[in-house]
């Protein structure tokens, strides 16, 4: 597999090469600096308040790893301003329409439902199942990225903002040919909780799109009590006109900030998946090679995959260390092996329930098979990698994981 893809549009390899001779003469554009993007996005919404708690070193540290690890392809440089101005704009808007509007902020949200557990251990179906039932409430990616106004019941499925989503989904699809055989992304999928932290740039969507390593471990040491208020609050304003009994989240970048969390929602229930760990790194890696490709021509896969697996052996130890500190941890926490979800998802979700004191209903379970049954395996084809791809073994580095499968007997 070479990354970026042959199958990457001709005219996307032009624009690069070209990106690359600017490069050469000492040019790079656009600019990624945080001052310049503020601006731009105050002057497009005609907004300046981006609302409490500092994140402002957030978006410099990001923007430093940017510059100086990502190796950002002219596309990629592009690509990420106008994220980031995106982000920027929304967070502008969310803040001005909490001042406007006094509901959003009477809104409480009681137990959410948060998975956790490594990427490729059965957080995406499990979470898209119990988005099926109705009790729940998951944030869909069209409402993520496009936030204003919110969404309302009645045209949830037909929102114009809809189409524009998928669209700019269909461009990464174009920018890294194979990614949504790995990872299916769509408008009317639920969202990662890490994009609703993108806004404060504290975020392992940055972490997992872009090569920043040094951002990823700068991130880890961070106190994230300010971002997840503000995860709070955007929440709210995603409920304000469509609410429900429960949110379910879903971000194995959760994992490594539980106190943060029980400090925001002291009620939140945890599930955490667990599969060996790695029997899933070659994926991981094979993940961020080909959606870092999208927007960079210097693609490291055993760097990128040493990377990876150090990343996520510190998620791991963080998040142990900081669940062994709690005391009611038993009644927080529920496990699940992934072999369940492979095998059995229902039967596992239902003793999730019934730990957490959650009604099954007839209507829920029902409404999980009919997803089940209607949700192929391999839709946009099949994912091949080994580990050796990516510089990695199990004799090698399976012992980072040591103590994790020890715990969880995988």
């Amino acid at each position: 597999m070479s990354y970026p893809s042959k199958q990457q549009p001709v005219a996307v390899k032009a624009i690069n090469r070209i990106g690359r001779m600017l490069q050469n003469i000492g040019l790079s554009v656009p600019s990624l600096d945080a001052s310049k993007l503020m601006y731009r996005a105050g002057k497009k919404t005609g907004l300046s308040d981006f609302g409490e708690g500092s994140f402002q070193p957030a978006l410099e540290r990001l923007l430093l790893s940017l510059r100086e690890e990502a190796s950002l392809s002219l596309i990629g440089r592009v690509a990420v301003t106008s994220m980031l101005f995106d982000e920027l704009s929304n967070r502008l808007q969310l803040v001005e329409y909490r001042k406007q509007r006094v509901e959003v902020a009477k809104q409480s949200i009681e137990r959410p439902l948060f998975v956790l557990g490594l990427p490729r251990t059965g957080t995406t179906i499990l979470y898209e199942l119990l988005a099926q039932d109705a009790a729940h409430r998951a944030p869909m990616s069209w409402e993520v990225s496009k936030p204003m106004p919110p969404a309302k019941p009645d045209s949830f499925h037909k929102d114009p903002r809809i189409a524009a989503v998928e669209k700019s989904m269909a461009e990464v699809e174009m920018l890294a040919p194979g990614f949504k055989a790995i990872h299916e992304i769509g408008a009317e999928l639920p969202q990662e909780c890490v994009s609703l932290l993108a806004s404060h740039f504290i975020s392992d969507q940055y972490g997992a799109t872009f090569y920043v390593p040094g951002y990823r471990r700068w991130a880890l040491d961070q106190d994230m009590t300010a971002a997840y208020h503000w995860h709070y609050r955007f929440l709210q304003h995603l409920q304000v006109d469509y609410a429900k009994p429960r949110w379910v989240l879903k971000t194995p970048a959760h994992l490594p900030y539980l106190p943060a969390i029980f400090a925001q929602y002291p009620d939140a229930c945890i599930v955490q998946t667990h599969r060996h760990p790695m029997d899933v790194m070659g994926s991981v890696s094979s993940l961020a090679c080909t959606l870092h490709s999208a927007f960079s021509d210097d693609i490291d896969p055993v760097q990128t995959g040493l990377s990876e697996v150090a990343h996520f052996s510190a998620v791991l130890t963080q998040g142990m260390q900081q669940r062994d500190a709690m005391p009611d941890r038993e009644s927080r926490f529920f496990d699940m092996q992934f072999a369940d979800i492979v095998t059995e998802p229902i039967v596992a979700i239902e003793k999730m329930y019934h730990h957490f004191d959650f009604e099954f209903t007839d209507q829920a379970r029902q409404a999980m098979q009919h997803y089940l049954d209607n949700r192929p395996r391999d839709k946009h084809g099949k994912h091949q990698y080994s580990l050796n791809q990516f510089g990695l073994s199990r004799e090698q580095h399976g012992p980072l994981f040591a103590e994790y499968c020890q715990r969880f007997s995988l």
